[in-house]
């Protein structure tokens, strides 16, 4: 039986589908594929690269490349994102997201259908999104995150992004399921910050899924620890 993802072509250059498990950071999945790539392959050093970070909590799709093949990690940055998850309504935390603590909590009982409805067509199309404190964006070299966990306020501009899609495939107050197809550089945690207060109540992002990468999609990406036992396999004088 043909081997699906043979040794040399790790070392040449291919891309991985991975699906991301929560808790890691994208970073924490290349260290983690290229040790193990190190290791078993019997390499001093190799390139390993991700197309686009998902924060510690997301799961889901992280294209990441090898070897040549990571000349086209802007290319996959480039391309059109998909995601489903789950915002909670009636509190908002620093970081838009689980991550940290609710801050400020909001009522909800006067959300109706029509204003979930009218609110969620005001976020279709080209908008404007503030990206959130808790995110790697760097000001002064120094990533915003981290001056955020020192409790240090730095104004942002607001990024243009396109949402394409924008569903709510499941509503049930507090809590509302979505799917969104979007542009890069789009901060879904945003979405939901703005959402809630569209909606004159907050809102939080309290779980996200990445999907499809233009067309590549979640349901062809390797579990991490199976990639890594793949790759384990592999011998250095297979490769040699």
């Amino acid at each position: 039986m043909e081997d699906p993802l043979p040794s040399r072509s790790l070392i040449e250059g291919t891309c991985l589908l991975v699906d991301k498990p929560q808790g890691w950071t994208s970073f924490d999945v290349v260290n983690k594929i290229r040790s193990s790539l190190k290791h078993n392959l019997g390499l001093k050093n190799i390139k390993v690269g991700h197309a686009g970070t998902l924060d510690p909590l997301a799961t889901g799709l992280l294209i990441i490349c090898t070897g040549k093949s990571t000349k086209k990690l802007a290319e996959y940055q480039g391309l059109t994102k998909e995601y489903t998850g789950t915002i909670t309504l009636g509190a908002t935390t620093p970081s838009y997201d689980a991550e940290t603590e609710p801050d400020a909590i909001f009522p909800t009982d006067h959300i109706t259908d029509e204003m979930l409805e009218t609110a969620r067509q005001r976020f279709l199309g080209n908008i404007e999104q503030m990206p959130p404190m808790f995110s790697a964006i760097k000001v002064d070299g120094q990533p915003l995150y981290k001056k955020a966990r020192q409790g240090i306020m730095v104004e942002v501009a607001p990024r243009p992004v396109t949402i394409y899609e924008f569903e709510l495939t499941k509503v049930t107050l507090p809590v509302i399921d979505f799917r969104v197809k979007c542009s890069k550089g789009t901060y879904i945690r945003s979405l939901a910050f703005d959402y809630g207060k569209a909606l004159h109540s907050g809102g939080f992002l309290s779980s996200l899924c990445r999907t499809k990468v233009g067309e590549f999609n979640l349901e062809d990406a390797w579990n991490l620890d199976a990639l890594v036992d793949h790759i384990g396999s592999f011998s250095t004088k297979k490769v040699l």
